[in-house]
């Protein structure tokens, strides 16, 4: 087949030059493991199910079950004009050996999970990209194949903690921070991080010098509108001279820095550690439409992904979603209930960028982002940086505001960590931190005060309360209905401050900020009465972690 345009394609490595040649004669081929028969995507010079290292190449049928499918309308991709399907299939030898692919000779809205598929190929010198079509003996509509973890099974998998002495319990947050957030501030993503960073150490009551540590993400590098220069930038700003520092974006987010900057800290590495976190989104698109600045290469670099238009997280998670709404039979609607939540408690922060009210037909109505993901179900782009400061707890009690003292961290990886291979029905790596969480505590969901959630997309805040506990994996469409459980008032106040949906796009470390003013009871008109315990959470289809945080009151 030929195409019109040239797609992002990807590079062709010894390793690789297998599969994205195989389509030369027709045949779909995928990497064998010699010494169990198990097929392994994307290849690997080891097996994970038998660790074996005898690797081989297999001629598989080309026959695959369709498992997810999003109708793209909000972005582009190179040779993929919108609208456009990306779809992700699983193969009939092995269903554990999932594709992500674009669909191709059949009407979207003739699409079905459980669908029998079959390849055909699309040359673009010099890959031949495996594409999916309806199979002509397509045969009775399948069930989606089971997970190599099922959500009930998380639990065999998590490790006890190693010792009764936990390093939460000589910790605290101490200080946090926060420079203007909003939508085109068109200012220095550095002097916002120096504000936050100045306000999180003058509400700890310290002084520049007491700083013993930095801690971020994702870090210095190449990342546009997502890093203000990193752990080097700040400290030859400020000349704190850290006896420690971290700073890296393979961790979950913002959550990943505050907790390597709690082991620190316990360890005896550093005693004040100042974390921070910067995007400057707004300006970074603003200034590039004007050809101030030249972007970097934009989407998701993946090379499984990439060459499909896969641009977004949301391409991958609303298939996830479109599962969940397949096997447990929620909706746009259940969806829908967590967006009016953050944007309700989002009118009572000044400091949120939307604040208007919003109603279930506004919803329901907005333009479509990638199926089922609309406007409303996407967090918002901002320029802002948050900060906050982890000392040692035995400092804590002489600082000028209430210690917020850590109860437990969930941070094990179960599910398997790239984005398409992972838990069919909820984000991935939210099933196994979870569980890890409630290993390190005697307390209980039904402990929680306040949950600070993430939400990058409406369904990660679904996952994280199903996989937390606060209703079973596959009833968040009755917990969620009405919207009553997660409001002020309800069993569970979720996001008050009006999360990243409402409040703005800060990766996580505004959710963090937001726990520490409900536990210190400073929250305003949005404080919730006697939060003692909250739970917070980040991540979004990176791994993820959550930490468990509780009030000295």
């Amino acid at each position: 087949m030929a195409a019109p345009t040239q797609r992002r394609l990807p590079s062709v490595t010894p390793e690789t030059e297998f599969y994205w040649t195989s389509g030369a004669d027709g045949r779909l081929r995928i990497q064998e493991c010699l010494s169990c028969s198990a097929l392994i995507h994307p290849p690997r010079p080891v097996c994970r199910y038998c660790r074996g290292e005898r690797m081989g190449v297999r001629a598989v049928s080309g026959f695959a079950t369709l498992i997810g499918f999003t109708v793209s309308h909000r972005f582009s991709a190179p040779g993929l004009p919108s609208p456009y399907v990306v779809a992700q299939v699983a193969l009939e030898e092995d269903t554990r050996v999932r594709l992500t692919t674009n669909t191709v000779e059949c009407d979207p809205a003739d699409l079905e999970l459980g669908q029998r598929m079959e390849v055909v190929f699309e040359h673009q010198e010099p890959v031949w990209l495996p594409l999916f079509r309806p199979a002509a003996d397509a045969g009775p509509v399948a069930e989606l194949p089971a997970d190599p973890v099922e959500p009930a099974a998380i639990g065999r998998y998590i490790r006890p903690p190693a010792s009764r002495e936990k390093f939460e319990d000589k910790v605290a947050i101490t200080g946090i921070g926060r420079s203007p957030i909003g939508r085109r501030l068109m200012a220095d993503p550095l002097s916002l991080t120096v504000r936050a960073c100045r306000a999180a150490v003058e509400d700890a009551g310290l002084e520049l010098d007491d700083i013993d540590g930095l801690s971020t993400y994702p870090g210095a590098g190449d990342l546009g509108p997502f890093t203000e220069g990193g752990v080097t930038a700040v400290e030859s700003a400020l000349g704190i001279r850290p006896t420690w520092y971290n700073g890296g974006a393979e961790t979950f987010g913002p959550g990943g820095s505050v907790i390597a900057a709690m082991i620190a800290v316990a360890a005896g590495l550093a005693r004040h550690v100042l974390c921070f976190r910067t995007v400057w989104e707004s300006t970074y698109t603003e200034l590039a439409k004007a050809g101030r600045i030249t972007p970097i290469g934009g989407g998701i670099p993946d090379p499984w992904l990439a060459p499909f238009g896969v641009t977004s997280a949301a391409h991958v998670l609303a298939q996830t979603a479109q599962r969940h709404f397949h096997r447990y039979g929620t909706t746009r609607e259940t969806l829908g209930w967590i967006a009016l939540n953050q944007r309700a408690n989002a009118a009572l922060d000044p400091s949120a960028i939307y604040r208007d009210p919003m109603t279930m037909e506004d919803y329901l109505s907005a333009r479509l982002v990638t199926t089922p993901f609309g406007l409303y179900d996407c967090d918002v782009p901002c320029d802002g940086s948050v900060a906050v400061v982890i000392s040692a707890r035995e400092a804590a009690a002489d600082l000028a505001k209430p210690p917020v003292f850590v109860e437990a961290v969930g941070t094990q990886i179960v599910e398997r960590p790239e984005w398409d291979q992972s838990t069919l029905t909820h984000e991935p790596q939210v099933l196994g931190p979870a569980a890890h969480l409630w290993t390190r505590t005697t307390l209980r969901p039904d402990d929680v005060d306040v949950a600070q959630l993430y939400d990058g997309f409406t369904f990660n805040c679904l996952s994280w309360i199903e996989a937390l506990g606060f209703c079973g994996i596959g009833e968040a469409g009755d917990f969620l209905q009405g919207g009553k459980n997660i409001a002020r008032d309800g069993v569970l106040p979720l996001n008050t401050h009006g999360g990243q949906l409402s409040h703005g796009r800060t990766h996580g470390m505004g959710l963090v900020h937001e726990a520490v003013e409900q536990l210190r009871g400073t929250a305003g008109e949005r404080q919730i009465a006697d939060a003692r315990v909250a739970v917070v959470s980040s991540g979004g289809l990176t791994p993820s972690g959550v930490m468990l945080l509780r009030a000295d009151r």
